[in-house]
C-alpha cells in the first residue's frame, strides 16, 4: 500500500503546506493588540509633523513643503529596490516640479553611509536621514510591516492621500500621482 516514495511524498506536501502557512503569517501584518497600540488609519489624517537632519547636518521640518502634494519616500542604501526606484523618483521630481510636487527621500541609514551612496547615485531631491539608532519615522507614518521602500503621499492640505508598500514601476507611480495632481 503505501511505501517510502509515498511517505515521501506525503512528507514534503506537508512540509511545504506549514511553510505556506509559515510565509502568510510572516508577510501579514500583526494586529494592533500585539504590536503594543492601537492600530491607525492614517489615509484622511494630518501628516505628523516631523523634523530630521538634511544631508548637511541641519534640521529640517516637513512643514517646508506645505502647499505642496509632497511623495515622501523611505528608503535605505543597503535595499535594492529602493535603489533602482531613486533614478524613477528623481525623473518625476523634474517633470512634475512645475505641477506644485516635491519627491523628499528619507534614508533609513545614518549619515555617512546616505552621504557615501549619495556620492555614486545622486539624486535632485531632497533628502533627510532618519538614523535607524535614534527611531524610525516611517512607524509614525504606518509603515507597521517595516518594509522598505516605503511612500506617502501628502496632499497640499498637508493631510495624507495614499501609502504604499514597495518599489513602483514607472507606470505605476503615474497612476498611483493621477488622481491628485
Amino acid at each position: 500500500m503505501f511505501n517510502r516514495t509515498h511517505l515521501l511524498i506525503v512528507a514534503l506536501a506537508l512540509a511545504g503546506a506549514l511553510g505556506g502557512l509559515l510565509a502568510g503569517s510572516w508577510l501579514r501584518p500583526m494586529p494592533a493588540s500585539q504590536r503594543g497600540g492601537e492600530a491607525k488609519t492614517l489615509v484622511g489624517s494630518a501628516r505628523p509633523d516631523a523634523t530630521l537632519p538634511g544631508l548637511d547636518g541641519q534640521p529640517q521640518s516637513l512643514a517646508q513643503w506645505n502647499g505642496k502634494l509632497v511623495l515622501l519616500n523611505f528608503w535605505a542604501s543597503w535595499c535594492g529596490p529602493c535603489i533602482e526606484e531613486m533614478p524613477l523618483l528623481d525623473r518625476a521630481q523634474q517633470r512634475l516640479a512645475e505641477r506644485g510636487v516635491q519627491v523628499v527621500g528619507i534614508a533609513a541609514d545614518n549619515a555617512a553611509a546616505t552621504k557615501a551612496f549619495l556620492g555614486e547615485h545622486p539624486v535632485h531631491y531632497p533628502i533627510l536621514v532618519d538614523d535607524p539608532e535614534h527611531g524610525d519615522l516611517s512607524l509614525d507614518y504606518g509603515n507597521t510591516r517595516s518594509v522598505l521602500p516605503y511612500t506617502v503621499l501628502i496632499g497640499r492640505d498637508g493631510r495624507i492621500l495614499a501609502q504604499r508598500f514597495g518599489n513602483f514601476s514607472e507606470s505605476g507611480l503615474e497612476q498611483w500621482l493621477a488622481p491628485h495632481l
